[in-house]
């Protein structure tokens, strides 16, 4: 059974969770602002439907705008039965403001299976108790379907010029990547499958592959490339050429080119010094600099004689777009203003933003730690006990719940450490500390 897009996108999203104290996990205040929401600046906001809204939007679908679960009652078609991948309403207690969004994975019993933002302090697999549910909602047909995916802001910008110097499938024999299609390598897509690519699983992913959805594609650059390079820190056209090489460099290979270029410390990992010294150059020479780098890495490596030319012609490319969005926007600066980086990369809505006490609530019972843990435990053993206990889960979708829930789980070892070099940035001697956590 095929999943819609923006289940494909929310699956993507799978662990990402607040930070505790007074950090803001960057994914989660960027829901707000796909949703369509630019004033919200911390994640006590309740963040449930900005979820929500921020995965139809990257599957090319309008949301309502809204901070409110229950907006979603009066959008798109009502439903009689679940669906997957279906908007579910809740209640919350008797409050008849208050609720819950999050989209349908499958029903046992009397609970309703949600995938959604929010659950547990995280974006998560929970839940819910059907007596709760106030309605299913699906898109209207022509309605309710927006422009493409990303058809606004930096990354959409950004993302449409890789997209065009990548092109379509291929798989050149001199290529290490073997079969890529949209710039995405075979490998890639495995792992953002959560399967594994051997030789029983090759051919089933190649034809899956050449047929990846658009908001898969956005999905996966965002989440490996654009966001890891910390390009949300920076302006068009240094965004540009930083994503582009992290694409094709390498995330880790982008940011020590883009050290050397503005003159700081070469060590791969952009913090204060880092974003101090790009703020001291003006954005066009610093590409130029950033461009002269890429060449020269592009000539030492072994394969130029093949690929050479393209690559040389990719790097000019980006080069002389990234200089007209400097020329035409009046634009000097690599950084963004700190408050740019808070609120967005451009101005998505003028609605004003409500405050609700949505089911993400906080509840003074609620412990974020013990209850990650034990929604992440409950994701990794439900996928094989679901025919036991009578699940009514499709089954590629448990694969998917259980592949992706491991991989949540394998990223709870990391949130100890991701905590201390979060304390390390906020106790750094630069407002600008923008480092994702």
């Amino acid at each position: 059974m095929d999943q819609p897009a923006w289940l494909q996108a929310a699956w993507a999203e799978l662990g990402v969770r607040e930070i505790p104290g007074d950090a803001n996990a960057p994914e989660i205040l960027r829901y707000f602002r796909d949703a369509g929401d630019e004033t919200v600046e911390t994640e006590a906001t309740p963040w449930c439907a900005a979820f929500a809204g921020a995965m139809l939007k990257r599957a090319g679908v309008s949301g309502t705008g809204s901070l409110l679960a229950r907006s979603y009652l009066d959008w798109g078609d009502a439903l009689d039965d679940t669906r997957l991948g279906a908007i579910a309403v809740l209640a919350r207690g008797d409050d008849p403001t208050t609720g819950h969004v999050g989209f349908v994975l499958g029903e046992a019993g009397a609970k309703l299976f949600l995938l959604g933002g929010n659950q547990g302090d995280a974006v998560a697999v929970a839940a819910f108790d059907k007596t709760r549910l106030l309605g299913l909602r699906w898109p209207k047909d022509e309605s309710e379907t927006a422009a493409p995916v990303g058809d606004d802001g930096i990354f959409a910008k950004t993302l449409a010029h890789v997209l065009e110097m990548e092109g379509g499938y291929t798989d050149d024999p001199y290529d290490p990547g073997g079969p890529t299609n949209r710039g995405i390598t075979l490998q890639v897509y495995a792992d953002f499958k959560g399967q594994t690519l051997d030789a029983s699983s090759r051919d089933r992913l190649i034809s899956e592959l050449k047929s990846i959805p658009d908001a898969t594609v956005a999905t996966i650059y965002r989440r490996r490339y654009f966001d890891p390079a910390d390009c949300p820190a920076f302006t068009a056209p240094l965004a540009l050429m930083h994503f582009d090489a992290a694409v094709n460099h390498g995330v880790g290979a982008a940011i020590r080119m883009l050290q050397q270029a503005s003159g700081a410390t070469v060590d791969g990992e952009i913090g204060p010094e880092t974003l101090s010294a790009i703020g001291t150059r003006n954005v066009s020479d610093l590409i130029e600099s950033y461009a002269d780098i890429r060449r020269a890495r592009y000539r030492a490596l072994p394969h130029f004689w093949r690929f050479g030319r393209g690559w040389l012609k990719r790097v000019d490319a980006t080069l002389a777009l990234g200089n007209s969005w400097a020329t035409a926007d009046g634009i000097t600066r690599g950084l963004l203003e700190p408050a740019q980086n808070a609120k967005g990369e451009n101005t998505m809505s003028n609605q004003t933003t409500t405050t609700t006490t949505d089911d993400s609530a906080k509840w003074w019972a609620q412990s974020k730690t013990m209850w990650g843990i034990l929604i992440t435990a409950a994701s990794t053993v439900l996928p094989a006990l679901a025919p036991a206990i009578g699940v009514s889960l499709p089954a590629d979708v448990i694969q998917t719940f259980g592949d992706q829930a491991i991989t949540a789980a394998q990223a709870i070892g990391g949130l100890i450490g991701s905590a201390l070099a979060i304390y390390g940035r906020f106790t750094a001697s630069s407002v600008l500390s923008l480092r994702k956590s």
